[in-house]
């Protein structure tokens, strides 16, 4: 007896991904602008013009649609290319300013991503993995860049440590939120204010 063939329409596909891709947009929005814990499922439903049963089907629990915005935040925020960017550069301060553009880039473009993130650390269920999932990238890749400014003339004059700390403490994402979120900082004053202390510090005695 032949078993019968299961018929895939590429156009049901299409829509159900659409779906999926409206679903994730406006639990980022609404995560961004209300904060985790006060956002239910039947929110992000209205907000996509959906019903709940479909968020579901499409995307899961509250806890996956988070997942899956932060895992996809950290493929779309471009860190790769930025980081061959900067391991590029052969002087202190072409490192530094490929640092803070790149980062700047990143945090700006996904302002509304890294809003969600931060807003739900605090009722999320296990925020400290949710944070550590959401950065680790981007703490291993200004690591590297420590270890890159050691390599050049003149290195840093702090340890190779303290210079990474020092990174994360200026170009992480609670640097630029500092700035451009708490005190309201345009993006371009910010860049060039973190970029001006790095230099500054990091080749002061």
């Amino acid at each position: 007896m032949s078993s019968k063939r299961t018929y895939v329409s590429p156009r049901r596909e299409q829509a159900a991904a659409q779906t999926r891709t409206l679903i994730l947009q406006r639990a980022v929005d609404l995560f961004a602008e209300r904060g985790y814990g006060r956002v239910t499922v039947a929110d992000i439903a209205a907000a996509a013009g959906v019903s709940s049963k479909t968020v579901f089907a499409s995307a899961g629990s509250k806890s996956d649609i988070l997942n899956e915005i932060v895992d996809t935040a950290v493929l779309a925020s471009g860190y790769k290319q930025a980081m061959q960017h900067v391991l590029a550069e052969r002087t202190p301060e072409s490192v530094l300013k490929a640092v803070a553009h790149g980062t700047r880039a990143g945090n700006e473009g996904q302002f509304a991503v890294h809003e969600a993130i931060h807003r739900a650390l605090p009722s999320h269920e296990d925020g400290e993995a949710l944070w550590e999932r959401a950065t680790a990238d981007y703490r291993d890749a200004l690591r590297a860049t420590a270890d890159h400014l050691h390599t050049l003339t003149p290195p840093p004059t702090c340890p190779v440590t303290e210079t990474a700390d020092l990174l994360w403490f200026w170009f992480g994402p609670n640097g630029w939120r500092a700035l451009v979120v708490d005190s309201g900082w345009p993006w371009d004053r910010a860049e060039a204010l973190l970029l001006r202390t790095a230099i500054a510090t990091l080749h002061t005695p």
